[in-house]
């Protein structure tokens, strides 16, 4: 139970000094969200936000500050994988353990792919090149936090605009598998007039490998045996993107 002299204020402002102090909490929180936004919040403030839903009767301070030592970033919790989630406890003296449950990672599985949603919205059936920073954006989002290499490839019409996003292979934490033919076959398929490679570096550094480079060559000799353009490759990173383009490479 509260100290007196809390309680006290509490009913002197007319509170519910009944209720549980994380309840006092949340609503408190709620209302700084609704009139500050996400900048009048502290990463872990956020966090709690998110767990409110998941974990309902519980102070979930000390679980998303854990989450934040654990996996360093805002962003970075939210893109854990499954099962390292799980594994995060908070131990209390007295009371069962804080865990990340199923309900956690549903949440911020949720997060994640209402967030792709929304900026795939910002570049799906638009020109590439009027909108190349949100398509950079959101190629980030779908590749930067992912724990193994995958390969994606972006299909363009006549007018360059986007009009699909496939992953064609998923590797490990280093190498992706990767078959010129299969791209190309999907690119026919598709009536793509055009193509954007796109492949992410789990260790987060972005610098083109040899097997990419060959890779990438290999692509655009079979894409140019039946006129399709390859735009660009992305490498992506934890912070920065590599352009094959940029770098001469294309």
């Amino acid at each position: 139970m509260p100290p007196l002299h809390d309680r006290l204020t509490r009913a002197a402002v007319g509170e519910d000094s009944s209720k549980p102090d994380h309840v006092g909490h949340r609503e408190r929180l709620r209302l700084r969200f609704r009139k500050a936004g996400p900048d009048g919040l502290q990463d872990y403030e956020l966090l709690e936000l998110i767990l409110f839903n998941a974990i309902p009767r519980r102070d979930v301070k000390p679980l998303a500050k854990a989450l934040l030592r654990q996996f360093r970033t805002f962003a970075d919790v939210i893109a854990a994988p499954r099962d390292q989630l799980l594994s995060v406890r908070v131990e209390q003296e007295g009371r069962p353990p804080l865990k990340a449950t199923e309900r956690v990672a549903d949440e911020f599985a949720m997060i994640r792919a209402a967030s792709l949603q929304f900026q795939m919205a910002n570049v799906i059936d638009r020109p590439v090149i009027s909108s190349w920073k949100d398509l950079l954006s959101y190629c980030r989002s779908t590749a930067a936090y992912e724990p193994i290499e995958q390969f994606r490839v972006l299909f363009l019409n006549n007018k360059n605009a986007l009009i699909a996003d496939e992953r064609q292979q998923t590797g490990t934490i280093n190498h992706t598998p990767v078959y010129p033919r299969e791209v190309i076959k999907r690119a026919i398929a598709l009536n793509a007039a055009s193509i954007i490679l796109l492949h992410n570096h789990p260790s987060g550094d972005p610098t083109p490998s040899r097997a990419d480079i060959e890779m990438t060559k290999q692509i655009v000799a079979a894409a140019r045996s039946v006129d399709i353009a390859v735009h660009d490759h992305l490498v992506i990173g934890r912070g920065e993107t590599a352009s094959f383009r940029s770098l001469g490479l294309l």
